[in-house]
């Protein structure tokens, strides 16, 4: 890939940073790009801070350096997406939506209109090529290829980032490159140190980009009016209060009062919510299900489906996870016109509507929907 020019989006993070040095010693022509987004007036920013880390650590590699605004489509795309959803009762992931429509859309978009042969990024995942003559996976893809990319699990599973790339498909991971998808992050911190690197010993960012240290719900309250209502429990007893059932989801045991609680009592989880009613539904038991509350539960209906390389089989086991650093839960799936599926778990599985639900087959990741 020696001349080959690279476009490297930098964080003003270790990972980037890391990424975009190996780039430059595997002989890509390399050029960094920080990235600007949206955030609200509200809040405090600290993007300038992490632009500057970037430029610093373009100005060591001595590379070119690059700001692309992607505000606009920040706000549109993921921002406004996220309020929406909760405003309609959903869960949403804009972490999936900023993959899909900035980093890999956008970016990736504005950087080939100007000569970039590829994008990369410090994503913790993996791609591998496979033959599209082998007879274990199906013709998919461009058919003036001769292989198809897969994308796999990182090994370290407290950093895989796969979950967050179920949207890609083959023509944009055919122009990326993840350069650690391979690398535990010890081992990036290790190179980070040996390449002295001006970030190396920056500590990782936590959260939604432009929220930083802020509570989500905090921010949604300056979107979505609050608004008291019932928390129940299994037997429709009234068993204390919320703020607003839009700013909770399953499975959730924080931000709602327990008015009736025994000092001996355990957690209350959320089992189920009635946006129109404004009601909650608790439960001490997380796997406490009923049908009174929600039907089939074995079996959860995907809408805006992707499947990266291979499309699942009927009667194959595969695995899948519905939300970020989740367990893997055994499953088959059906497959559905219109882009939809059915995700048939083999014990009852607690999801709320919106969330992504992501199937992977062994390391490898398929694909995954949007929780209808």
């Amino acid at each position: 890939m020696k001349g080959k020019t690279v476009f490297v989006g930098l964080s003003g993070g270790v990972d980037s940073a890391v990424s975009a040095t190996l780039l430059k010693k595997q002989g890509y022509k390399v050029v960094g790009v920080f990235i600007k987004t949206w955030h609200p007036d509200f809040l405090e920013c600290n993007e300038e801070e992490e632009r500057r880390d970037a430029m610093r650590v373009s100005a060591f590699l001595d590379i070119p350096f690059l700001t692309f605004d992607l505000e606009d489509v920040y706000k549109k795309e993921v921002a406004d997406y996220m309020i929406r959803e909760y405003k309609a009762g959903r869960t949403p992931n804009p972490d999936v939506m900023c993959n899909k429509e900035v980093k890999f859309g956008a970016f990736l978009k504005k950087a080939l209109a100007m000569g970039a042969d590829f994008v990369a990024t410090g994503h913790y995942a993996s791609l591998r090529k496979y033959s599209k003559n082998s007879s274990l996976y199906p013709q998919v893809g461009s058919d003036t290829d001769s292989f198809l990319l897969h994308l796999l699990r990182n090994k370290d599973p407290s950093k895989d980032q796969s979950y967050f790339l179920w949207t890609l498909d083959q023509k944009q991971l055919s122009k990326i490159i993840f350069p650690i998808g391979n690398f535990k992050k010890t081992e990036v911190r290790k190179l980070a140190k040996k390449f002295d690197l001006p970030v190396a010993g920056k500590k990782d960012s936590q959260g939604i980009c432009f929220l930083g240290a802020v509570d989500l719900k905090e921010f949604l309250k300056h979107y979505i009016k609050e608004k008291r209502g019932k928390v129940i429990n299994e037997k429709g007893e009234v068993m204390g209060y919320h703020d607003g059932a839009v700013f909770h989801t399953l499975g959730e045991r924080h931000g709602f009062t327990i008015t009736k609680k025994g000092p001996n009592d355990s957690r209350y989880y959320i089992i189920n919510k009635d946006i129109k009613k404004n009601i909650l539904v608790a439960s001490q038991d997380k796997n406490y299900f009923t049908t009174v509350y929600r039907s089939n539960l074995l079996a959860i209906n995907l809408e805006n489906t992707n499947w990266i390389a291979e499309i699942p089989k009927a009667d194959k086991n595969y695995t899948a996870q519905i939300r970020y650093h989740g367990e893997f839960l055994p499953c088959q799936v059906k497959i559905l016109p219109k882009n939809k599926a059915e995700v048939i778990f083999s014990k009852p599985t607690m999801v709320a509507s919106g969330q992504s639900i992501v199937i992977y087959d062994n390391d490898v990741c398929l694909g995954g929907g949007v929780v209808v």
